[in-house]
């Protein structure tokens, strides 16, 4: 996800991304301990999501406090 995409989220929709994308990220790991990962790429992407989106949702509770 684009840090322009994720800037344009209400705090409560990057929340709920947040935390499909560390499910996802869960599952992703699971999967990787099995052998069974096709895109192992994919384990970095979304590690660096999560922290685009906690960067901005911190940078958002800053500006409104």
């Amino acid at each position: 996800m684009k840090p322009k995409d994720i800037r344009e989220l209400s705090p409560a929709e990057i929340e709920t991304r947040l935390r499909e994308t560390r499910d996802a990220l869960v599952q992703l790991r699971m999967r990787k301990h099995t052998g069974q990962v096709e895109r192992p790429h994919e384990l970095r992407s979304l590690r660096k999501d999560i922290a685009r989106m906690e960067t901005i949702l911190k940078e958002k509770q800053t500006v409104a406090a």
